[in-house]
């Protein structure tokens, strides 16, 4: 079957691609070997351990970033409500309270006004506040959408503005365990990206958790007219004669198109393809991550704990790389999805830990074993969790635990990794021509940023290119 584009998987960055296309009339497909959509930003479901009944939980999706107001123009989000024809209010977005960088000799509390991390610096930081004041002006001046620009250490830059290693290393936290694909640092384009993603613009949580987009995003594709197959699993891309890329074989059946964007990954989508296996070898990404999380009979009183998360670390020194051992408790994101406002005192509470973790180390467990090292997760959790709330005393209704092997199997991605290959094609494209690389590989960051990478690709090399 002949199509206009094909986009393959159903994550934030294809399904925005593959609505894109369709709203100007191509003839689209978007093939998903899962069988849901959402990718790395997704939902599951349990059966409770003591009610019986089904629980859905969001996976990925502790913030929604680039927060802003009703009627803002100009940023991001609004960028992205535009492009898609989709209206604010439909997201039903609730702000943070505030969130907190939180070491063992200070903590930076930021929210969705900048004001609030810049008067903390100023506060704790005093001898600095001139230094990070440079700091936010070269991010303000810093392109980051140059699609021509090479790697550059964020380290580095930083070590030239600030001479604070601590400071240093508490703006670094949240910018790295949110993005990068890098072990220790990342490119300073990216940096600039999270930046202003997290700091300028700040964080909010869609009434209803990630399924609300991915409900938006899949009535915005059926209205455009796109096709969408579940359980459909791309086995290889296929390459003509000149080694331009020309469809793909679904393992018998093959579609056509003269544009192929792949949101799977790069190193991924490098697997799928023998032409490109010549040609380039991007490095699969090591940072992956568990996470777990609990749901209590009641939840923790505003008064005694107000803020929406923790970026917690118990050194002066953030070490952000792949855990030692199974997982790291070093360090973690200590999310409180009950404290996005509007903030509901009554109901049932839920609290999820996201600990770094070791591929190498999970993939070796047999299933006891497995199951073992998860409940020793658990535990570790939850005394992190009383040791934040010491007067907390709801009941524990339900736990669970998803490791770097539940990435790999739901998400397919090569080690279980979260942020893609630490080799990025900012423009998408790749050595095949009509073959494109969506998504995190593409450098875009977050939900918002997956989106916009699906955008602007299909805009690109689907619309503006004709059969480019």
């Amino acid at each position: 079957m002949n199509y206009d584009a094909i986009v393959i998987g159903a994550g934030m960055s294809g399904l925005a691609a593959g609505i894109r296309l369709a709203m100007f009339d191509k003839k689209v497909v978007i093939l998903e070997k899962h069988s849901i959509p959402g990718g790395l930003n997704s939902y599951y479901q349990r059966r409770n351990f003591d009610k019986g009944g089904i629980r859905q939980f969001d996976v990925g999706l502790h913030a929604l970033t680039n927060f802003i107001k009703k009627g803002e123009k100009g940023k991001p989000f609004s960028k992205l409500l535009k492009q898609l024809r989709l209206s604010y209010d439909d997201f039903k977005l609730c702000p943070q309270s505030h969130s907190k960088i939180l070491f063992p000799e200070m903590e930076l509390k930021f929210s969705n006004d900048f004001e609030l991390l810049r008067n903390e610096v100023h506060e704790k930081f005093p001898n600095q506040i001139d230094s990070f004041n440079r700091l936010v002006e070269s991010v303000n001046t810093f392109n980051e959408l140059d699609l021509t620009l090479g790697y550059s250490s964020s380290r580095e830059t930083l070590k030239q503005l600030i001479t604070d290693d601590l400071l240093i290393e508490m703006i670094l936290c949240p910018l790295l365990i949110y993005g990068s694909a890098w072990e220790d640092d990342m490119d300073f384009a990216q940096f600039v990206i999270m930046f202003k993603s997290l700091y300028f613009e700040g964080f909010s949580r869609p009434e209803g958790g990630v399924r609300t987009i991915i409900s938006l995003l899949m009535k915005k594709l059926e209205e455009a007219g796109g096709e969408i197959r579940f359980k459909t699993a791309v086995t290889n891309i296929l390459t003509d004669e000149s080694g331009r890329a020309y469809g793909v074989d679904l393992g018998g059946e093959v579609l056509t198109a003269p544009v192929i964007l792949s949101s799977i990954g790069y190193p991924e989508t490098v697997r799928l393809t023998s032409v490109l296996q010549e040609k380039v070898s991007p490095r699969v990404g090591a940072m992956t991550f568990l996470e777990s999380i609990f749901v209590f009979d009641k939840k923790i009183p505003i008064i005694q704990n107000d803020t929406t998360i923790v970026f917690y670390n118990n050194s002066s020194k953030y070490n952000y790389r792949p855990a030692s051992d199974f997982y790291d408790p070093n360090s973690a994101v200590v999310c409180y999805p009950d404290n996005y406002e509007p903030l509901k005192n009554e109901g049932e509470g839920t609290v999820r830990i996201t600990y770094m973790a070791n591929y190498s180390q999970w993939r070796e467990l047999e299933r006891s074993a497995y199951d073992e090292k998860k409940e020793a997760v658990a535990e570790s959790a939850m005394q992190l969790i009383k040791n934040m709330n010491p007067h907390f005393d709801g009941k524990l209704l339900f736990k669970d635990v998803f490791s770097p092997m539940t990435i790999e199997r739901y998400t397919w991605h090569l080690n279980g990794t979260v942020y893609g290959s630490i080799d990025k094609t900012r423009d998408g494209t790749t050595p095949v021509p009509g073959l494109f690389i969506i998504g995190t590989d593409q450098g875009f960051l977050g939900i918002v940023g997956s989106i916009l990478s699906g955008i602007s690709l299909a805009n690109l090399h689907g619309l503006m290119a004709g059969d480019a």
